[in-house]
């Protein structure tokens, strides 16, 4: 089976809605505390592209987030955080044509989705602390509800920062 047909099956097999458009493939991983990753698969001439949009351009602590991501690329299986020229976060792979099988897309994708998952609210609690911390305010002081903030309610209530280490 060629790559296209292999991604193609294994998306099928899985239940994953998407879009195929030429030799690229879009579609979204549910998770817990990312409600859902979007990914793109690119078929190319030697290699698989893998795209997952993790994050927006945090809004303070740069440093701190881009040091957390990479050291957290040390212990991650085959994918890695990366930056785009807006400094928007995904995670990104390449598999080499040889290696396209269903349980080697299962491998990456679940990497994909652990690690997009997993590190979710630990990158907002850095990279946006300030707009977490306003939007808690603003909701408590008109008595809206605060469903959306209860993963940071704990440091929210107590009035500190975030306890995110840069430990990964």
């Amino acid at each position: 089976m060629n790559p296209i047909e292999t991604v193609r099956s294994y998306l099928r097999d899985n239940d994953i809605e998407f879009e195929e458009q030429g030799e690229s493939f879009s579609f979204a991983l549910p998770g817990e505390k990312k409600l859902q990753t979007p990914v793109r698969l690119d078929v190319g001439p030697h290699a698989l592209g893998v795209h997952a949009f993790v994050c927006r351009n945090p809004d303070e602590n740069h440093a701190r987030v881009h040091r957390w991501l990479l050291e957290r690329n040390l212990r991650m299986y085959a994918v890695s955080f990366a930056v785009d020229r807006h400094g928007d976060i995904y995670l990104e792979a390449r598999l080499p044509m040889s290696a396209v099988s269903a349980d080697e897309l299962d491998r990456i994708l679940g990497s994909v989705l652990a690690n997009a998952d997993e590190s979710f609210n630990a990158i907002l609690e850095m990279g946006f602390e300030t707009s977490i911390r306003k939007e808690w305010e603003w909701r408590v002081s008109r008595g809206e509800p605060t469903r959306n903030l209860e993963a940071f309610r704990g440091w929210l209530e107590a009035g500190q920062s975030p306890a995110v280490t840069d430990d990964v």
